[in-house]
């Protein structure tokens, strides 16, 4: 009886936004919730530009992904979502369908098929991790170091994040427990295979505190993907933790004196969903936005402006060089097999159970 009606309420969105689109209601204004910094300017590029050029629409960005369930929430309860179409981590987004705030979508219906005849279900593959989730990127949280501060040995294991004798002088990581509480349990000597099992303990938890304890007068916390970056070409930190397409732009296009530390990168997804409540015009609108920013060319693209790996597997072969600087990108990608040595593959669907709860001791720990 449920799949009926799921069924039925998937061919009900798109017939209402098949009726908006060939009525040419369609809105011709909307908003576009993202990250910022490099990572908004490769979707500009790559997105909402042709998108603009192609429909006449004006696209206003806003730059709050990381507040985007608390705000979604928040609009949701006020029944006034401004928000279009949101940017979101897919343990975000699980979060988000679960609670009814953001659309199902039927991807072999609603999505545009892979260019080598592919239907997205099977293009995209197992990166739907939720009904809900349209996937563009496969990104890493890693850590960047300035060259010069580092001394004659360079830094090769995460650990060193931990190590302020041999790597003295402040280091940023992120004012959120995702990435901070694995990478602590690894470097307290915790197996990989075993970081959420233990993660999941009242024990395990304050194991994770008490090794970040250890650095905590040192780090400067982040909250904005541009901090990083920003911090290491200004010297104020030997070391800190952000993303690898940030890091691919401080170090190629800027050419600041800074290194990538690939060991340990996470990896994770990010990608698109759509607020649930939008009006019909809204939603036709947005539809038509994911179908074209996440087809198979569209997400090549946007490999010309950021290092991070298309989500499409028909995309893959179209990856080459960056639009300015006439690189090769595939070695800059965290799947690279160089880059992928050690990785450690981040558990959305854990988080999304527990972010939450552990959100909340994170903060009263930063509090104390």
């Amino acid at each position: 009886m449920k799949t009926t009606l799921k069924l039925m309420a998937t061919s009900c969105l798109t017939l209402t936004a098949s009726m908006a689109l060939a009525d040419g209601h369609m809105a011709n204004e909307m908003t576009i919730v993202s990250w910022g910094g490099a990572y908004s300017n490769s979707q500009q590029k790559a997105y909402h530009e042709p998108y603009m050029e192609n429909t006449g629409v004006n696209i206003i960005n806003d730059e709050s992904s990381a507040e985007a369930v608390a705000k979604l929430r928040a609009m949701n309860e006020a029944g006034n979502v401004t928000w279009d179409v949101v940017d979101v981590v897919a343990s975000d987004a699980i979060r988000l369908c679960d609670e009814g705030l953001a659309m199902e979508i039927d991807p072999d219906t609603q999505l545009a098929d892979g260019d080598d005849g592919s239907k997205a279900s099977d293009d995209f593959g197992d990166l739907l991790v939720s009904e809900c989730f349209i996937p563009q990127i496969v990104y890493s949280t890693t850590v960047g170091y300035r060259t010069d501060l580092v001394g004659d040995t360079a830094p090769t294991e995460i650990c060193a994040i931990f190590d302020t004798d041999a790597y003295p002088g402040k280091r940023s990581l992120e004012k959120r427990p995702i990435n901070n509480m694995e990478w602590a349990l690894l470097c307290d000597g915790v197996a990989k295979d075993a970081v959420y099992d233990v993660l999941e303990t009242e024990e395990g938890q304050a194991q994770a505190f008490a090794k970040l304890d250890t650095i905590k007068d040192d780090v400067i916390w982040w909250s904005a993907g541009a901090d990083t970056p920003q911090l290491l070409a200004d010297g104020e930190v030997v070391m800190g933790s952000t993303y690898n397409g940030r890091l691919f732009s401080l170090i190629e296009e800027q050419k600041q004196p800074v290194a990538m530390l690939w060991d340990a990168q996470v990896f994770d997804l990010d990608g698109w969903i759509i607020p649930a409540g939008l009006t019909p015009e809204r939603e036709a609108r947005a539809l038509d936005y994911v179908k074209f920013a996440t087809d198979t060319q569209r997400l090549a693209d946007q490999s010309k402006y950021i290092a991070y790996g298309p989500a499409r597997a028909s995309s893959a072969p179209l990856v080459g060089k960056h639009a300015d600087l006439g690189i090769e990108m595939a070695p800059h990608m965290p799947t690279d097999p160089n880059n992928a040595k050690n990785t450690f593959l981040y558990n959305y669907e854990w988080w999304a159970d527990y972010r939450d709860d552990l959100d909340a001791k994170f903060q009263a720990w930063l509090s104390k």
